[in-house]
């Protein structure tokens, strides 16, 4: 039997010492939400990093975490802090043992400021779409697309 991971480890600058402790208390509160949720998540794993300043929140997974809700955490974050600026990051999916289709990765951009995706892929994605002809950096549409 094989198992499924979901990696990643990425920061957010909440801007103040006090937004990350204030940001640990919505973590929490996050948390218990997933934890409510029927399958519970995978969610992630947060602490406040001191020798970044104490205003950088590291987010990670413990063994496979979702990175779902790390976008929804950020977003969260920026809502309550008024972040501004863009932010990202990246997740690789791996596998215990060789199976085909179980490793990929993807990316996801984020507008704090706007509170909004701005853009976000998947590697599995992008290669269906190439392989089958189509341009994966627009979406599978043709090269005309601005």
């Amino acid at each position: 039997m094989a198992d499924f991971f979901t990696h990643f480890s990425c920061v957010l600058d909440v801007g103040t010492v006090e937004n990350a402790a204030k940001a640990l208390d919505l973590y929490n509160e996050f948390m218990d939400e997933l934890a409510a949720e029927d399958p519970p998540s995978d969610g992630f794993r947060l602490s406040v990093e001191p020798e970044y300043g104490g205003t950088k929140l590291w987010m990670r997974d413990e063994v496979t975490g979702d990175p779902h809700q790390v976008v929804e955490f950020v977003l969260r974050c920026a809502r309550a802090f008024r972040l501004r600026g863009r932010w990202g990051f990246q997740w690789a999916n791996s596998c215990s043992r060789p199976r085909i289709g179980a490793f990929s990765g993807g990316a996801h951009l984020l507008d704090l400021g706007r509170r909004k995706t701005i853009s976000w892929m998947t590697t599995d994605r992008w290669l269906a779409i190439a392989l089958d002809g189509g341009n994966p950096d627009t979406g599978g549409q043709g090269d005309d697309l601005a």
